[in-house]
């Protein structure tokens, strides 16, 4: 995926909490997306601030944070960010995101 095609598609955003390891990389990369909650472990939260604790629980991606919430997936010490696309659920970075 080109960093044109991110700017065309509606990506969203997840975390395996299982596979989380507290490190916060996500947070300070895209703090408007991404936050440790008091467990220590990373959460997504959506647009109105909230945290999506449920597990798979998927957020839009804004385009503005696009490039930052895919730094994070690649970055990821604990390969636990899955960012996929909106319109046919694929994962095209993170841990099971096809290979090109």
């Amino acid at each position: 995926m080109t960093a044109e095609t991110v700017a065309t598609e509606q990506l969203e955003v997840w975390i395996d909490q299982g596979l989380c390891t507290g490190d916060g990389i996500c947070a300070q990369y895209a703090p408007d997306v991404f936050e440790l909650d008091v467990d220590g472990l990373a959460y997504v939260k959506g647009g109105d601030g909230e945290l999506r604790h449920d597990a798979g629980s998927a957020v839009f991606v804004p385009l503005m944070a696009a490039k930052d919430v895919i730094d994070s997936a690649q970055e990821c010490p604990g390969a636990c960010i899955h960012v996929r696309r909106a319109g046919d659920g694929v994962e095209v970075y993170g841990p099971d995101a096809e290979s090109s």
